[in-house]
């Protein structure tokens, strides 16, 4: 069993995922946002954002949506998009194993290795 509340008070910082579950090629992350993350894409994984706490505004080339809490979107692989936090979200991610948390880009805040919690 997973305590989200208990997972998220351990994490201090934003744009950090941690790893919290895995299922099949899959890792189950949480995460805080806050402020505006760098636009992107993953060319071979999908991504599906789960919001736990606050309100998340997700950037497309084309549109933008909001997803609040208890509320997903899934964003399909080759798709640009950026996420936006005006106040800090929790947020749980699905998504392969092999997903760099900025996809294309390389930046300060690109994580290669994230830790267990």
């Amino acid at each position: 069993m997973v305590d989200l509340a208990e997972k998220f008070d351990r994490v201090d910082d934003t744009w950090h995922p941690r790893i919290v579950g895995e299922l099949n090629d899959s890792y189950v992350k949480v995460v805080k946002l806050d402020g505006e993350f760098v636009w992107h894409h993953h060319d071979d994984e999908d991504e599906l954002f789960l919001v736990i706490a606050g309100v998340l505004r997700m950037q497309l080339r084309d549109a933008e949506l909001e997803v609040g809490p208890g509320q997903f979107v899934v964003i399909p692989k080759g798709v640009e998009h950026r996420p936006v936090a005006d106040e800090t979200v929790h947020v749980v991610l699905i998504e392969p194993t092999s997903t760099l948390n900025t996809g294309n880009v390389e930046e300060a805040r690109t994580r290669e290795h994230l830790d267990w919690i």
